[in-house]
């Protein structure tokens, strides 16, 4: 991997990108659906699909060819005009949803997470008061990098670089209904969960958590955001996770795999809390252009097309039980965890990065989210026999550990 090539662009980016990232030594030029190639021309299964950017796989035709057609004719004629793509997509959103009624778009998962608060925020003191502004969110929550969704994100790690974050934020217990009823006060304005809490660990809300924390939000007049923005479109077996719960929320907020792999946010409300969000409130230079809203759109008829969330539930199924045969077998797996095709394999070492460097050297493309534990979240193109080509990969290299 490190020859040619491919050196000679990690040695450029090393010099002139800013390293806010841990990089892993290959350089990707190349992709088709749950594969990449590198600059040399090797050929790489990919477990992790551009952090669940990719559910409809990398270079999807569909969307390619989508966005061709868009970019030859306008790209963003201006957020003060209106965008025939945009309205389309804004209203299949709508339809999918089962409970939005209007639409805002940005440019990636933290935008769509500062809108919500910000729509949060502006809709209480509106109807409420003007001390209503306290938001809670849950302890090893990821929820984004930008300094309003930094303090959502309950990881104290990541925010104490950065303090004073935005004020206002308490931090309840995950799966605990009586920690989040401990937080709430007259100022409480929202609650923010991740259905399945990604960067923290893999770890999904209980189905009686779930309903217990919609009911209080209901009675304390308190809105529900659910931040689906790794979870949604087809991730956990679901459209949308919160239809394992059966449950809506009552701001939604998207990103990741919308565009399939164009840079796209979204969040979605009802008419009720949107119509807090009045010109000069919220806004986008580039947010729902219509190159990616056009991807948008064509990753949605995908997505729908060929059935892909009930492939994720079927895969995710025959996934976790493959690696639980391995959890049997070897002590150092402490645990299996998760839904659909997002799916953690915790260790009890610190052993995952090791992992994924060697996964690399084999052209496997795995991801660590702690020094013990791997996430996979795999196009959900990926097949029974890709699944079965990772698990005997895992197999052979933990038993070495």
């Amino acid at each position: 991997m490190n020859t040619g090539k491919n050196m000679e662009i990690i040695e450029m980016g090393s010099r002139y990108l800013m390293q806010t990232y841990s990089r892993l030594p290959v350089v990707f030029v190349k992709s088709k659906m749950q594969y990449l190639w590198d600059i040399e021309g090797n050929k790489y299964l990919d477990f992790i699909a551009g952090y669940g950017c990719l559910n409809v796989g990398h270079s999807n035709k569909s969307v390619v060819n989508a966005i061709k057609k868009q970019v030859g004719k306008i790209i963003q004629p201006s957020n003060v005009y209106y965008n025939q793509s945009q309205v389309m997509l804004a209203k299949k959103l709508c339809e999918i949803t089962g409970f939005g009624e209007k639409v805002f778009f940005g440019n990636s998962g933290a935008e769509s997470m500062e809108g919500a608060i910000k729509l949060a925020r502006k809709y209480s003191t509106d109807n409420y008061n003007s001390l209503r502004y306290e938001v809670i969110t849950f302890k090893r929550a990821f929820h984004g990098r930008t300094l309003g969704a930094l303090a959502a994100t309950a990881q104290i790690e990541k925010q104490k670089l950065f303090e004073p974050l935005l004020a206002g934020f308490k931090y309840a217990v995950f799966n605990d209904i009586n920690s989040v009823k401990e937080l709430i006060s007259e100022n409480t304005c929202a609650v923010i969960i991740e259905p399945v809490q990604g960067e923290g660990g893999v770890y999904p809300a209980d189905k009686e958590f779930m309903k217990e924390l919609r009911n209080l939000c209901d009675k304390k007049n308190i809105i529900l955001i659910l931040d689906e923005i790794q979870t949604g479109f087809g991730r956990t077996g679901y459209m949308f996770a919160y239809q394992n719960y059966e449950i809506y929320p009552d701001i939604l907020a998207v990103a990741k795999s919308l565009g399939g792999g164009m840079p796209i946010g979204a969040i979605i409300s009802t008419d009720r809390i949107s119509s807090s969000f009045v010109p000069g409130t919220h806004g986008s230079t580039f947010g729902g252009n219509m190159a990616s809203c056009e991807a948008g759109l064509a990753v949605l008829d995908y997505l729908i097309d060929n059935k892909l969330a009930e492939r994720s539930k079927k895969l995710g199924q025959y996934f976790i039980k493959k690696l639980m045969q391995i959890k049997k077998k070897y002590p150092v797996v402490k645990d299996i965890r998760g839904t659909g095709l997002m799916i953690g394999m915790e260790f009890n070492e610190p052993v995952a990065e090791k992992i994924v460097l060697d996964a690399l050297k084999d052209k496997l493309v795995l991801n660590k989210i702690s020094g013990s534990t791997l996430r996979f979240l795999p196009s959900l193109v990926i097949t029974k026999k890709n699944i079965d080509t990772l698990v005997k990969w895992l197999d052979a290299r933990i038993k070495e550990i």
